[in-house]
């Protein structure tokens, strides 16, 4: 919810600001894409959000800002983080798909911040969709809609063909005049932060949302672990603004480092003062990593220390690079759940932005690959890295990263050793002794055996040795398979004494790759 200022002198009326939230493919940006009339949906690799985005649009000349949160598992902090920033949430539920795993945790995030639920129930175009069924699997989550007698509105809407949008936001300007947003534009301003990145041209570049107060131009803002003045403010168009009032997503440059998403920012009267909140931010986070010493903020280069017994694992070494650090942090949090008794997964440098030189030579000292989300690297670095034995990977997908250091990562683990049992043999009688095995001969009591074949050999019930059948004779021809009921002579390689009525369970091996 929005940040309440101490006085409440000169309170306004500001607009609502609608976290969208919901399961994977259910249409959130398609519908924000139909909303603001725009491309984002197309644009954005397999039509998913990879980080979090606001964007202000205009209805019955009213200003609504909504924060877009990414649909994939991976941004569950994220999408909490941006909860907490919201007045309204809307979720949307797929008509045909009903509520699935991110839509309860969603909604478990709208009720920890105590946000007011707006239902969309999106894809009512499908031929099996079914709005009536998720209301009621909605209601197993204790989100009951107004038509089943609760208090929670609900809009049946097609994304793709606009139909109910305008219905839905109507009903968000309607939840807001009912919760009665206000703020004091005239204070300092204050606010959460929404994304960050490193531009290579401009330095660290924050996406704030004003809660309350107005930024301005040359202010002096403390972000959590950074400080600076505001060089220009834009707003998520690109376009200059002269301020930025509560409830509005701005783009600022001119702070010191990248700052931390999720972190609030707040306007301070002198570079002094943000000094000095920035030192007490850090003593803060101090006492509650409860650890004296300093640690690398996320987005810098940073070791884990190897925790106790991690030596016996096989360690699989990365270097992570990514475009803004909520993408970097949501990555590392998924592979972090990568779970194995014999692979390590060791993120030993984890930064924002492009694939450099350094990375490659700091790979090739450490065996490390590089995997890359949402950044670039030039043909020269290409040869560099082939030069050096590195392996590069780039995605633009957030699970196709996460599938591909699976992939590369379960290499280490070993072959799975199946097990095919062939037949049975019994061992009729004991011929000479050759330097690589044992000659045999039997009559094959089951299914068949075959030459290169391993075999156990069984006395009683009570296995005795392992060996293999080196070669295999029926009538003194050398052949490649005896079936059930023939007699057949085998030379046996095995460490042990064969006796006359022992059995031999003849089988294969095969090995199967296995995956984290």
């Amino acid at each position: 919810m929005a940040v309440k200022t101490k006085t409440k002198k000169n309170l306004q009326t500001r607009p609502p600001v609608a976290v969208v939230l919901g399961h994977i493919d259910h249409g959130k940006t398609k519908l924000l894409d139909y909303i603001r009339k725009s491309k984002v949906a197309e644009g954005e690799a397999g039509g998913i959000t990879q980080h979090i985005g606001a964007y202000e649009i205009e209805h019955g000349g009213k200003r609504i800002t909504f924060i877009d949160t990414p649909g994939h598992e991976a941004f569950s902090h994220i999408r909490s983080r941006g909860a907490k920033a919201a007045d309204i949430a809307v979720l949307v539920v797929a008509a045909e798909e009903g509520v699935k795993p991110q839509t309860k945790e969603a909604i478990k995030h709208a009720k920890k911040a105590k946000l007011p639920v707006v239902v969309a129930i999106n894809k009512i175009d499908k031929p099996n969709a079914n709005p009536e069924k998720v209301k009621g699997e909605l209601q197993k989550e204790k989100i009951v809609v107004e038509s089943l007698g609760g208090d929670t509105p609900s809009v049946n809407i097609s994304a793709k063909e606009g139909t109910g949008v305008d219905e839905l936001l109507e009903v968000i300007q309607l939840v807001a005049e009912i919760t009665e947003l206000t703020a004091e534009p005239e204070v300092p301003a204050s606010g959460v932060v929404l994304e960050s990145h490193l531009d290579s041209q401009r330095g660290p570049t924050a996406s704030l949302l004003v809660l309350s107060g107005t930024l301005r131009p040359n202010d002096w803002v403390w972000v959590g672990n950074t400080y600076g003045k505001t060089k220009s403010l834009e707003d998520f168009l690109g376009r200059e603004l002269k301020h930025a009032s509560p409830s509005r997503p701005v783009v600022i440059t001119g702070i010191n480092e990248v700052a931390h998403v999720g972190d609030t920012f707040r306007v301070v009267n002198s570079e002094e003062e943000g000094r000095r909140q920035v030192k007490m931010y850090a003593q803060e986070e101090t006492q509650k990593s409860g650890v004296k010493k300093e640690e690398p903020a996320l987005g810098e280069s940073e070791v884990p220390q190897e925790e106790p017994g991690s030596g016996e694992k096989k360690q699989f070494t990365l270097i992570l690079k990514a475009d803004v650090l909520g993408s970097l942090e949501a990555i590392k949090g998924a592979l972090e759940k990568i779970e194995s008794s014999e692979v390590e997964i060791n993120i030993i440098k984890g930064e924002v932005g492009d694939i450099s030189e350094n990375d490659i030579k700091f790979a090739a000292s450490a065996h490390a690959h590089i995997f890359g989300f949402k950044v670039s690297r030039g043909k020269l670095l290409l040869d560099l890295a082939k030069r050096h034995g590195v392996k590069i990977f780039l995605n633009e997908i957030i699970y196709e990263l996460i599938d591909q250091v699976k992939k590369e990562a379960s290499k280490l683990l070993t072959l799975e050793k199946i097990k095919h049992v062939l037949g049975t043999v019994s061992i009729l009688a004991l011929f000479g002794k050759k330097d690589k095995g044992r000659v045999l001969g039997g009559k094959v009591k089951s299914g068949k055996v075959k030459k290169g074949a391993f075999g156990n050999v069984v006395r009683g019930e009570e296995p005795i040795c392992t060996g293999k059948i080196i070669q295999l004779q029926r009538n003194k021809k050398d052949i490649d398979e005896v079936s059930r009921g023939d007699e057949c002579g085998m030379l046996f390689q095995g460490d042990c004494e064969i006796q006359e009525g022992d059995e031999l369970e003849v089988y294969e091996e095969e090995e199967k790759k296995r995956e984290l």
